[in-house]
């Protein structure tokens, strides 16, 4: 129940008191106009709601779903982050064939090229094969042998074959050759696993190794080369060797009486 009071204060008293008696428990002045009341009943007026509570509340709404969205904001940048550094860490696992294929090179190693070249000179020695070269007469120096290929530097070239002699032996059979003055001597004298041992070709066997003259400026070497465990006299290119020049090597015979009896060894 509300009333409406005057200018003057006495008015807006006498009312307050008729509204007490005529048994209104609680009264309330408002404003300078209005008096709202509530009767013994326990009902009171219904009031309209103040003007900023809906804002008050839209705002605090806003305000705790803008909290709400800047939580799942969050949430998901930290969830970027890590998905973010489990890739990077990822990527610093990979590996460059992750990215290409594997390229693999058709070069041979220098142990595999060393493994087939040593094969080759084992089938050559083995089947008495000599390719790339010939006899022909030279002057001064009876029979020569002469390339009918190139050669490279370090390249095997023939096997000086003959008998493979003991040291005691192959005195014995030097001793009878020189009781024959038209008897060549063949023998070839080396060391191997500190035992030395001798290659007599003094015998005519149709091997052109036995052939090559000897010169101390020689385009060609001897070296030992072993086949399951029994070695081999065999002759290398010290230099490139070109088609048509003739094989010589240096004997190593620098005896007097050898001087003597063949003094092309000085040369």
């Amino acid at each position: 129940m509300t009333l409406r009071s005057y200018r003057n204060p006495n008015a807006d008293l006498f009312a307050l008191t008729d509204l007490l008696c005529n048994g209104h428990s609680t009264v309330a002045l408002v404003g300078h106009n209005h008096i709202k009341a509530t009767q013994h009943n326990g009902e009171e007026e219904p009031q309209k709601p103040e003007k900023y509570s809906a804002g008050r509340q839209k705002q605090v709404d806003t305000t705790d779903n803008h909290q709400a969205r800047l939580s799942n904001q969050s949430k998901g940048t930290r969830r970027k982050v890590k998905v973010k550094n489990a890739e990077n860490k990822n990527d610093r696992n990979r590996k460059v064939t992750d990215y290409f294929p594997i390229r693999r090179s058709c070069r041979k190693s220098k142990t595999a090229l060393k493994f087939e070249e040593q094969k080759n000179i084992d089938e050559l020695i083995l089947s008495g094969s000599e390719p790339g070269m010939m006899v022909q007469d030279t002057e001064g120096k009876g029979r020569g042998v002469f390339a009918t290929q190139s050669f490279r530097k370090g390249q095997y070239v023939v096997e000086y074959h003959g008998n493979l002699l003991g040291v005691t032996e192959a005195k014995e059979r030097e001793a009878a050759y020189a009781q024959d003055p038209t008897t060549g001597c063949y023998m070839y004298y080396f060391q191997y696993l500190s035992k030395t041992y001798c290659v007599d070709a003094t015998a005519e066997s149709g091997r052109l190794g036995r052939l090559i003259n000897h010169s101390k400026t020689g385009n060609c070497q001897t070296k030992l080369h072993a086949i399951n465990g029994t070695p081999h006299l065999i002759l290398v290119a010290s230099k490139d060797i070109n088609k048509g020049e003739e094989l010589l090597y240096d004997y190593g015979d620098r005896s007097k009486a050898s001087i003597a009896a063949h003094p092309w060894l000085k040369h």
